[in-house]
């Protein structure tokens, strides 16, 4: 398996090219497939406080006995506690229920526009990163135009911005936008839950052709738009295989071939959709 590379984030901390996603996974599975993880080359680990198992991975990483300064933690602050002093405390009880001193990676993980309280909460997010508390700070489903709000109301540019990114949702301009930004696009449902694109023809020729799977092409695909996917499965022969997409490249036809086809969103559009 070839190593892993890095992107270099906008704060000059780096980011491994692919994570490991644990939603929806309970405590007692996070524990077991986060430790089984990290033992299979993943560093960078995903979590939120509304996927329920903050305290499941914390146990899952303390497991796994690999140095804390080789790892990327990430978490995710929910809707209910938008706003300045709800984010100081929020990120307390999840850096507690992670057990960890500090968490490397720290998103917002929905803009709930009607709330309009993101900027503040954007706000705290930078002054955790300046206490030391958090090394990076990010969003999650953010639409250029409340990136662009960010920035020009904070100065702040988020280091990440992760949305729902799939051969059926590719966002030509989110990425575009990200990548004048300076900031790195994550893909959550790389593989497009609960669609039928590891059963397409299409990318089943491509995979075969490379000796591969259809994940893996779905996820070198992914990688080659410069986007980090955060798979999650809980079967240690997925994961080995979804991590293991570096020694492989698909060419313009291929890359072309994996996302021809209807586009269409899996899940709520971050200018309605509400999260708490």
């Amino acid at each position: 398996m070839s190593a892993a590379p890095h992107h270099t984030l906008n704060d000059d901390h780096a980011l491994p090219a692919v994570g490991f996603g644990t939603y929806p996974l309970d405590d007692a599975e996070a524990e077991r497939s986060v430790a089984d993880a990290i033992g299979q080359g993943y560093r960078l680990i995903d979590t939120a406080v509304n996927y329920r198992n903050e305290t499941g991975v914390g146990r899952g990483i303390a497991a796994a006995g690999v140095p804390r300064e080789e790892l990327v933690v990430t978490t995710k602050l929910p809707g209910r506690h938008h706003g300045y002093e709800e984010t100081l405390a929020s990120f307390e009880e999840s850096r507690n229920r992670l057990g960890l001193s500090y968490v490397d990676l720290y998103l917002i993980h929905w803009p709930n526009p009607s709330v309009d309280r993101y900027v503040d909460t954007w706000r705290a997010m930078a002054k955790l990163r300046e206490d030391g508390l958090v090394r990076s700070v990010g969003v999650s489903n953010f639409t250029p135009a409340q990136l662009t709000r960010l920035r020009e109301e904070t100065g702040v540019v988020p280091a990440v911005n992760q949305i729902e990114l799939h051969p059926l949702l590719p966002q030509e301009e989110a990425r575009a936008f990200h990548a004048r930004e300076g900031i790195v696009t994550e893909s959550w449902s790389p593989l497009g839950r609960g669609s039928t694109l590891l059963e397409d023809g299409r990318i089943g020729e491509i995979a075969r052709a490379h000796g591969v799977g259809p994940a893996q092409v779905i996820l070198r695909w992914h990688l080659q738009l410069a986007a980090v996917p955060i798979p999650k499965s809980a079967d240690p022969e997925r994961r080995r295989g979804n991590i293991d997409i570096f020694g492989f490249s698909l060419d313009a036809e291929e890359m072309a071939a994996v996302a021809d086809r209807p586009h269409r969103r899996l899940g709520g559009d971050p200018d309605h959709h509400e999260e708490m």
